[in-house]
């Protein structure tokens, strides 16, 4: 049996002079390690001794004749932790302990020096005086989907008695359980740790909510000592339960072309716990939805499904659509194998029909072709018949259509309602700014049934222009500077409304002035712009320069440019 000791240091001084320490003699008076001879015996003592104490334990003897020396002791138990609990009579080297002391309270060893080189031992002798008692968890959690044989929880066993004896050795059973189905089996992992498995069937949350397992856990020690916990399971409810459709088919109404509008509910039961992944419900679409027309969600507060029309239905190609809905739960189905009369499986889903009714709505009339592209000369003359549209209607009696005009931003056209058809009343100028430099007039028209309300369908006519040279080319600026300090020369450009081939680049010259000739010139004369040059050196002041300017087909423009010579600072600046 191994104990646990106090190690002592006994020391075997001279008295000669006086009591005091061993430091306050002289080295000749002290006694000599290698002149005395110690005589040890084993030393025990039982721990929780009742006594009486003092207790005599064991004597210290030394070989030396009898002289004037006496026996001092130090260490643990005696000027250490626990103090007051050994002592040593100076003349006899009797040991004794003063009181009881607790094993595991002080399980190291109690050295005692004997002298600075010697020193022994007090055993401490264990008795079995400790219960085993269970470590936490005294209550867990435990889904209820756990299958066979899977690990519920680990626990450990103390006992603090002296290790490796059979005061520690510990057995644990499990005495009970309450209820007694599905069965629990306990097993040793080590010897202080045991587990708890699910040894066989299946647990039911809606059967049974709490299971109470007693364990037993008892040492070796003689007597044996024991003591009993009770572990109490809370099952968590699992997914066992499906959802199922409260209603065996569900009917409901979206009107033609509606969209993002919410067509009905799908209500569900479910005998899971509300709120938990085994309860909400997964909504998904088995035949009927192959043109995406429909999405169905799950509202997480009702647990319903949500049927939405995400896409327009066409009453003329569809009336009735016939969806079938499946729904299962976030969290896959639970079904427990030890049940011979289950006959689930895990994929297991519960499915309904929907009807959809398609209410038809007063399509409007309309147009094959949109837009409608033509092509005219530009200032054309009023009078030309442009366009008459076709139109389709299947809601309404195509004769009683009438036409409108929508949109024409510069009133060029008429529209006759009857008939439809298109007529010019007024040139239309390919430069106006109503086409935004595109060459391109559009214009909106209208077709009306006459259903109650009424529906308009529309069509765009774009009418692009052929441009004709109906614009002379001008002067981008009319008035111009030259810095007569620094240059004779000034940069002079030119524009034509029309495109090619009847606008640039353009053809500069002076008029015939001899005047005028004398003064300036033009380099170069042809392009986009020319350079007004002046031959001479020009008096500061304002002068008028006639110029000709013609386009690509010979149009001529006349322009006067007028020309300011002055003393230029930064920036050609007067």
């Amino acid at each position: 049996m191994r104990t646990a000791g106090l190690f002592l240091l006994i020391a075997l001084c001279s008295i000669s002079k006086s009591h005091a320490g061993l430091g306050e003699h002289p080295k000749q008076e002290r006694l000599l390690r290698n002149k005395r001879r110690w005589v040890l015996s084993t030393i025990e003592l039982e721990e929780e001794d009742p006594g009486p104490y003092p207790k005599p334990i064991s004597k210290v003897y030394n070989n030396l004749p009898r002289t004037n020396y006496e026996f001092r002791i130090s260490g643990q138990g005696v000027d250490e932790e626990p103090i007051n609990t050994i002592t040593v009579n100076p003349e006899t080297g009797e040991v004794s302990a003063l009181r009881c002391i607790d094993r595991e309270q002080y399980g190291q060893p109690f050295h005692e020096v004997l002298d600075k080189q010697l020193a022994f031992d007090i055993e401490i002798i264990d008795i079995n005086d400790n219960t085993p008692t269970f470590t936490l968890p005294h209550t867990i959690e435990v889904k209820e989907n756990t299958p066979v044989g899977s690990l519920l929880e680990r626990l450990e066993v103390i006992d603090k008695d002296q290790e490796q004896t059979d005061n520690s050795r510990i057995t644990v059973s499990l005495v009970s359980q309450e209820p007694t189905e599905p069965k629990i089996s306990m097993e040793h992992v080590a010897n202080t740790q045991v587990k708890l498995s699910l040894k066989s069937g299946c647990f039911d949350y809606d059967k049974t909510k709490q299971y109470e397992v007693r364990l037993k856990a008892s040492d070796a020690g003689k007597p044996s000592r024991s003591s009993t916990t009770v572990i109490t399971l809370n099952i968590v409810d699992g997914n066992t339960h499906p959802p199922m459709f409260k209603q065996t088919e569900y009917k409901g109404e979206v009107m033609e072309l509606q969209t993002q509008m919410e067509v009905l509910r799908v209500g569900v039961e479910d005998k899971d716990t509300p709120k938990t992944p085994g309860w909400y419900a997964e909504y998904f679409f088995i035949t009927g939805n192959e043109e995406g027309h429909y999405k169905i969600e799950t509202d997480n507060e009702t647990n319903e499904g949500v049927l939405t029309v995400v896409k327009g239905n066409d009453y003329e190609t569809m009336t009735y659509v016939r969806l079938e809905v499946g729904v299962k739960n976030k969290e896959p189905l639970w079904v427990c194998k030890e049940n011979p009369t289950d006959s689930r499986n895990k994929d297991f889903y519960d499915s309904v029909m929907i009807t959809v009714k398609v209410k038809d709505v007063n399509d409007p009339p309309t147009f094959p072709q949109d837009p409608v592209i033509l092509h005219m000369v530009e200032e054309e003359k009023p009078g030309k018949v442009l366009f008459k549209p076709e139109v389709k209607d299947v809601d309404s009696d195509e004769s009683e259509i009438r036409f409108v005009l929508i949109d024409d931003p510069e009133n060029c056209v008429s529209i006759d309602r009857k008939t439809g058809k298109v007529t010019l009343v007024k040139t239309i100028d390919r430069e106006s700014p109503a086409l935004n430099g595109t060459g391109i007039y559009s214009i909106v028209i209208g077709a009306v049934d006459n259903e109650e309300p009424p529906a308009t369908g529309t069509c765009t006519v774009q009418i692009h222009l052929q441009d004709i040279n109906d614009n002379k080319p001008e002067l981008v600026n009319k008035g111009v500077t030259i810095c007569g300090n620094r240059d004779n020369k000034v940069i002079v450009a030119a524009r034509d409304a029309d495109d090619i081939p009847y606008g640039g680049p353009f053809y500069f010259s002076l008029k015939n002035d001899e005047k005028i000739l004398k003064q300036w010139t033009l380099d170069p004369s042809f392009g986009h712009e020319c350079g007004l040059v002046s031959k001479k050196a020009l008096h500061y002041g304002n002068y008028s320069v006639p110029l000709e300017i013609r386009d690509q087909q010979n149009i001529l423009a006349e322009e006067t440019l007028e020309v300011m010579v002055c003393d230029c600072e930064e920036k050609n600046v007067c």
